[in-house]
């Protein structure tokens, strides 16, 4: 039952989410063949590549020694856990538009040990990854969804969820020149030019990478926060206010920027294909409890990593910033606030016209 799988999660309630619900919730008549037809009942498949924020590490661990497991199966972008009322994640709400969608992440793994994708689902992300590890990971989704049996790979339209460079960022002051904004839009730029040549029918959510800084403020003197110190040490160890900090906030807003000048140049963009950039975690800071304090509930014993609850308001991020259009994409401040869905346009035609509004922008 849910409350053996996670106690932490459901405490001494059984709850349940609400369900939710749209005015339209089909698929298109016709298989779409542009992108900017896309409704998302019209989504067969479901992946996610990244590092340990989207392997979900930690995500129930109701301690330090819980840290080594991957509980991919709530992950924010594509957890398979139950249903929407269970556990929010986008693969949770797509299927509420389409209950048969491919390869929702259905395990737990453990950090380190091989696992199939029986238990990883197309949740193909990798703790630890830097970006330079990335065109790998990359070539691995894509020989695993050209040989995927029940999914046709020229037919089915499929969503991609990219996050990567966080570790970059926080291996910075090892290796300037491996972690460098260069190189790490060099290697995001070899990856995303893969997926554009090899694979039809695709829409990738690239999440812009977060604000780091934030993190040193999430420290409740635990053993669990010293690991923070080991994961994220070029971040963590800086004095306030020092050169070695400053270098590094102003890499992490450097890669925000080459990830903007990126997509902003329509190099992703055709018919059948698009790259969107969603940057509703581009300035979120930690959350904050009443007295202003860092809200612990959001995170795992590590003081690094996202408890259930971070993944289901980073999985609503997702879904709102994949229906607001450029330009009007909500930025989260510091999720004070929970995250309120919103439902996709209704596409219309428009008279006398063939093109119409993009549904996920």
């Amino acid at each position: 039952s849910l409350t053996q799988d996670f106690p932490e999660k459901i405490g001494p309630q059984n709850y349940k989410h609400p369900l939710f619900r749209c005015p339209d919730m089909s698929p298109s008549p016709d298989v779409p063949t542009s992108v900017q037809r896309v409704k998302p009942a019209d989504i067969k498949v479901i992946a996610a590549l990244g590092d340990s924020l989207t392997t979900a590490i930690g995500a129930n661990a109701s301690s330090v020694l819980g840290i080594p497991n991957e509980y991919r199966q709530v992950s924010w972008s594509i957890g398979g856990y139950g249903t929407y009322q269970d556990v929010i994640t986008l693969a949770n709400i797509v299927r509420l538009f389409n209950p048969n969608v491919i390869a929702p992440a259905p395990k737990r793994t453990v950090n380190g040990k091989p696992a199939t994708l029986k238990e990883t689902g197309f949740n193909l992300a990798v703790t630890g990854h830097n970006t330079y590890e990335f065109i790998q990971q990359t070539r691995h989704l894509i020989d695993t969804l050209k040989n995927y049996p029940g999914l046709s790979f020229e037919e089915d339209w499929k969503l991609l969820t990219i996050l990567i460079g966080n570790n970059d960022i926080c291996d910075y002051c090892k290796n300037k020149t491996l972690y460098s904004a260069d190189s790490f839009i060099h290697n995001l730029t070899v990856a995303l030019d893969m997926l554009y040549n090899e694979i039809p029918r695709m829409i990738v959510n690239l999440v812009e990478v977060l604000d780091m800084e934030g993190l040193r403020e999430v420290n409740d003197g635990s053993i669990g926060c010293l690991l923070q110190r080991s994961f994220c040490s070029c971040l963590v160890r800086p004095d306030t206010g020092s050169p070695e900090l400053e270098e590094l906030i102003e890499l992490n807003h450097e890669f925000q920027r080459r990830m903007e000048q990126l997509i902003g140049s329509g190099r992703y963009n055709k018919d059948d294909f698009s790259v969107v950039l969603q940057p509703y975690l581009k300035k979120a800071k930690p959350p904050k409890d009443e007295s202003g304090k860092v809200d612990y509930s959001f995170f795992a014993p590590d003081c690094f990593h996202f408890s259930i609850k971070g993944h289901e308001e980073l999985a609503k991020g997702l879904w709102n910033n994949m229906f607001q259009p450029d330009g009007e994409k909500f930025e989260i401040e510091n999720f004070s606030e929970p995250i309120e869905l919103i439902c996709p346009p209704e596409v219309r035609e428009i008279s006398h016209s063939s093109s119409t509004k993009p549904v996920i922008k």
